[in-house]
């Protein structure tokens, strides 16, 4: 039963119009690969480090056979052909690359079988660390246990990850059940992923495996010191999306940012590129159990909340499918929406209470992410701090799943310790006090928020509809979410894509696609 009066058979139809746009994208994307997907296999079968000249070996190799006209064959079938010549490991082999001494294109080419039998053993060792990462996360979840939803969500951003570290451990302390490492302004667009320990940044810390390596220890550290089980967030947006996500899967990040329209509307980032990128990304992500953030509160901040709001559930239904696509699970979607409207409007709190309460009667068993107002946030921390409270309020009486934490003078510098405090304060306060408040309040027929949701739903059917007609990336082209248009083959990265060839082979797809 809807408490708002929504119908489920006009929620069913506009998931139906996301399911038909969805699929449209799904067929495009597997007759793709891109240059970040192959980094990613040379990672999940092992090949790590940097040449020389600090390059990353994955971006060496893959970078050899884009050069060379050939990544459409894929990485896998070359290095394993150069595992048969040589009889050396992937390392080696990536290592011989690099100094020049290898060239994996004129090895001698093998049967399928024999490649896919050289290749068994690496790629089952690799999956087994990931499977370990997820075991360890579950034997504390069964053991020291958890906070309860919404999970209390902040953010580090020193771009010290050692100075992080002290951060993370605090907010703990203070009562944080999830810690964002916020990423460092710009690394979305680098074509590569820094390695090793950073000690500068700015805005945020770089996302490296070593980085993500450190925060884990030192979370997994103070999670038995107090008692729960702290989860960590990064970023797999951008360039390096399924990169990214294949280093949180080793190292037992428990939720990434992760969205299929994200890096398209705000990093510019070419849509062809993101979206096959993406998918195996989220297949990564789902064998990892990550819960996954989508971006869809950040249209809110280049569109009006009110007039947009259907954007909104739009590309969450369209984000739903697409993950569905690749065997992400409805619990591992953390899809986003936002606490957006001018708090000098009118009934604003009805209307904000009327989207949150309607995102998660459709999707009932998501680990929604809720975001705290932003946009109309000012110096005055006083009212920063009530708007906040406000937004907590709605994030406990509908049920959400990521409560992320608005900070006092956000809107002036980035949050010290102090201001976490405040805010963690705040939540614990109304999320106590307010817990069974959406058990106890009903919605009244007629009113302002059932007609809210209902306006919002019927014209998210109207917008689907109409991207089902053109197609998601002409949509995407005239500027349908956020106001921001993006061209098909503009953007960054599109020379990063290339039509798979007659040898490609990705083993990884059927080995770890809905297996969560």
């Amino acid at each position: 039963m809807s408490k708002l009066g929504l119908d489920f058979e006009k929620v069913a139809k506009a998931r139906s119009l996301a399911k038909n746009i969805a699929d449209n994208v799904q067929g495009f994307v597997e007759q793709y690969t891109t240059v970040a997907v192959e980094r990613t296999l040379c990672r999940l079968i092992g090949i790590d480090g940097v040449d020389e000249n600090q390059v990353p070996l994955p971006n060496v190799v893959v970078d050899t056979l884009k050069d060379k006209g050939v990544l459409g064959e894929g990485v896998l079938f070359f290095i394993a052909n150069a595992m048969i010549e040589t009889g050396l490991n992937p390392q080696a082999i990536a290592e011989k690359v690099a100094d020049g001494s290898l060239d994996i294109t004129k090895v001698v080419t093998r049967d399928s079988k024999k490649i896919a039998d050289t290749l068994q053993p690496i790629i089952d060792e690799n999956i087994n660390k990931i499977r370990a990462r997820r075991a360890r996360r579950e034997q504390y979840l069964d053991t020291i246990g958890e906070g309860p939803k919404p999970y209390l969500y902040i953010i580090v951003a020193t771009g010290n990850i050692y100075e992080d570290v002290i951060q993370a451990q605090a907010g703990a302390r203070q009562g944080a059940d999830v810690i964002a490492v916020i990423r460092t302004t710009g690394q979305s667009l680098l074509d590569y992923v820094p390695y090793g320990a950073t000690t500068e940044g700015f805005g945020g810390t770089f996302a490296t495996q070593e980085n993500f390596r450190i925060m884990r220890k030192a979370l997994d550290e103070v999670g038995e010191e107090v008692g729960r089980y702290i989860r960590l967030c990064n970023y797999c947006s951008g360039l390096c999306m399924p990169e990214i996500a294949a280093m949180g899967a080793l190292e037992g990040l428990d939720v990434m940012l992760n969205d299929a329209l994200y890096g398209i509307l705000f990093r510019d980032i070419n849509m062809q590129r993101t979206l096959i990128d993406q998918y195996m990304s989220r297949i990564i992500n789902g064998f990892a159990g990550v819960i996954i953030n989508t971006g869809e509160d950040n249209y809110l901040t280049t569109a009006d909340a009110v007039e947009a709001a259907h954007t909104v559930l739009a590309s969450d239904l369209i984000n739903e499918q697409l993950a569905l696509s690749a065997g992400l699970k409805e619990e591992q979607m953390g899809l986003g929406h936002a606490f957006e409207m001018d708090p000098e409007l009118e009934n604003g709190f009805l209307y904000e209470l009327a989207q949150a309460q309607m995102t998660r009667e459709i999707f009932p068993k998501a680990t929604l992410k809720y975001m705290p107002p932003t946009k109309f946030m000012t110096g005055n921390i006083f009212r920063g701090h009530i708007q906040d409270a406000l937004f907590n309020m709605i994030g406990i009486w509908t049920n959400q799943g990521i409560q992320l934490l608005g900070m006092p003078t956000e809107a002036i510098h980035t949050p010290f310790m102090s201001d976490r405090y405040l805010s963690i304060e705040n939540a614990k306060y109304i999320f106590n006090n307010m817990r069974s408040i959406g058990d106890e309040m009903e919605f009244k027929a007629d009113g302002i928020c059932r007609n809210r949701a209902k306006l919002v739903l019927d014209n998210t059917i109207t917008l689907l509809e109409d991207i089902n007609k053109e197609g998601l990336f002409t949509a995407l082209e005239k500027g349908i979410f956020g106001d921001v248009k993006r061209p098909m083959n503009g953007g960054k990265g599109l020379q990063g894509v290339t039509m798979k060839g007659e040898n490609y082979i990705n083993p990884f797809v059927e080995l770890m696609k809905g297996k969560n």
